[in-house]
């Protein structure tokens, strides 16, 4: 499989950033082949070897289907106009298993072949030029496709969502526009959709967080419109959203039945998100990293946030955030990375006061008296509002008792304790919370 390629990023002022960040907004690269709990560190940590070859017996594909696989494989050559380096030069003659870039194995469990069936491509950085033909259906039996870093361009054939056991769909880096490729949608195995770089746009469809997707990487297109709702009922473990067009506000509704309960890295930055930072996303109980960043989000920031035990990158840099640094946010005892510079807050509390001077605290372009690299006054003194009460709070300035509320995600949610926001847990019952 291909190397890691890595890309400045315009606009993404973000400093000290880890690399899990950086990689997830570089030009990707191929994902490894993975079980359906696979953590999110399998899309960072380095591309895996290639599977392995095929053993004697796989050699030739025998299958029914063999004919079908040969007629869509030359269908796919047929349709790219450039390849510079040759990547098809192999694709000649029935031997498909022989090809360079294809992948075979035995059949999948049930499936009505016999014999070796062509179970995977992998053409990433290649810089083929040309488009993805519809006779990509005929290889019935694909698991994975990757074709990250070409120059494919056109329409997403529809015929994608007939792939009954793709697994891994890797279009990034390629010139692909149009809407969301609603086919996608319709693939009923798929667990990882990669479509960054590309020039997608148009409204996300609800359906993207609602499919059982472990990774969805959207960012780097030209998708606007709102976030949909159904955000947080997605089981993802890693949904990247920067650099688009988005707009309106960052979704409120959590449901304690399942939504974000895997999720451990979320990423909204450079987009043009307004309203509030939502108290909903201090009870996202996996999270390692949350950018908001370079955004129009405004107001306080919620005392929720103090509930995220295991977040180690928080940036909300850029934005029009008011009042002062709550000292919650900075007693985060496992963050490694804040980043609040670039709003508009008048203060820092003592516990955020210790961190100042640190490399993993950046609190500079702020309106902080007598602190250095902040704003001039002029900016302070037209500061934006304070979005009124669109940012409703929790009363009272004590730390929220995040262990109170015994939450246990599954089908649906049982409350023990004091419950946030004053909801009452119903004997057990299954509960879904909307919160500003």
């Amino acid at each position: 499989m291909g190397q890691r390629r890595f890309h400045p990023l315009a606009m993404l002022h973000v400093h000290a950033v880890p690399v899990v960040l950086v990689l997830l907004l570089s030009s990707p690269s191929p994902t490894s082949q993975f079980s359906l709990g696979t953590t999110f560190g399998s899309w960072f940590n380095g591309a895996a070897p290639p599977p392995s070859a095929p053993s004697p017996d796989l050699t030739q594909s025998q299958s029914g289907g063999g004919g079908q696989e040969y007629t869509a494989l030359q269908a796919l050559k047929a349709a790219i106009s450039d390849d510079p380096r040759g990547a098809l030069s192999s694709w000649q003659g029935p031997n498909v298993c022989a090809y360079k870039g294809v992948y075979c194995s035995s059949p999948p469990p049930g499936a009505a072949a016999a014999g070796a069936v062509v179970a995977g491509i992998d053409l990433n950085h290649a810089s083929l030029k040309g488009t993805l033909p519809a006779a990509i259906s005929l290889l019935a039996h694909l698991t994975f496709i990757h074709l990250n870093s070409n120059r494919l361009a056109g329409a997403v054939p529809d015929t994608l969502g007939d792939l009954q056991y793709l697994t891994e769909l890797d279009l990034s880096n390629n010139l692909f526009s149009g809407p969301f490729p609603a086919s996608t949608l319709l693939i009923p195995s798929l667990v990882y959709l990669d479509l960054r770089f590309n020039g997608f746009s148009g409204e996300l469809p609800d359906e993207v967080f609602a499919k059982n997707l472990d990774a969805v990487f959207l960012n780097n297109n030209q998708f606007e419109g709102e976030i949909p709702e159904t955000l947080w009922s997605s089981p993802a473990t890693v949904i990247t959203l920067a650099n688009n067009r988005l707009t309106g506000p960052v979704p409120t509704a959590y449901s304690y039945g399942g939504a974000g309960g895997r999720l451990r890295e979320v990423l909204f930055l450079n987009n043009k998100l307004t309203g509030c930072v939502p108290e909903a996303l201090g009870f996202l109980p996996c999270i390692q990293v949350l950018d908001l960043s370079n955004n129009l989000l405004s107001g306080h920031l919620p005392s929720t946030l103090s509930c995220l035990s295991g977040i180690e990158v928080l940036n909300i840099a850029h934005n029009q955030l008011t009042g002062e640094l709550p000292e919650l946010v900075c007693d985060l005892r496992r963050i490694t990375n804040l980043s609040v510079s670039f709003n508009f807050f008048s203060g820092i509390s003592q516990g955020c006061d210790r961190l100042a001077g640190r490399s993993m605290f950046d609190f500079a372009g702020n309106c902080v008296p007598g602190r250095g690299m902040q704003r001039p006054q002029p900016e302070c003194d037209g500061a934006p509002g304070d979005a009124g009460l669109s940012c409703l709070r929790i009363p009272g300035t004590r730390p929220v008792a995040c262990a109170e509320a015994a939450v246990s995600f599954g089908v649906g949610a049982t409350f023990g304790g004091a419950l946030p926001f004053g909801i009452s847990g119903g004997g057990g019952a299954g509960v879904t919370v909307t919160v500003p």
